[in-house]
């Protein structure tokens, strides 16, 4: 059986980027290690069990197919669809945001 490819969309590398930036400058390259290690094996879990995300905001915004995925140890959140065999990583946000806004702001299924 072939594992889905994740694929994170532009937003969310930006966000990554963002995270990333923050992290190395903040708490320097030890901390943006570990980050990047639980962004790894949160993109590994996503592959094996795709659907084992929330469906809460899903539901929440009406946003059909949308789950969620806590980064360990970080207080990010991967948002993410399942399509045609593919992960796509739609939004990497804060806990602390307004996430139904950020959302609800950009949500397109296929964009």
């Amino acid at each position: 059986m072939k594992l889905p490819s994740v694929a994170p969309r532009r937003r969310a590398q930006d966000d990554i980027d963002d995270a990333l930036r923050h992290y190395l400058d903040e708490g320097g390259v030890e901390l943006t290690l570990r980050f990047i290690d639980a962004l790894e094996t949160a993109f590994a879990h996503l592959r094996n069990h795709p659907s084992s995300g929330s469906p809460r905001y899903a539901t929440l915004l009406d946003l059909p197919g949308l789950r969620t995925r806590p980064l360990h140890r970080f207080p990010y959140l991967l948002f993410y669809v399942e399509i045609d065999g593919c992960i796509d990583v739609w939004r990497m946000l804060h806990d602390k945001r307004d996430i139904p806004a950020s959302l609800q702001d950009d949500w397109t299924p296929n964009g």
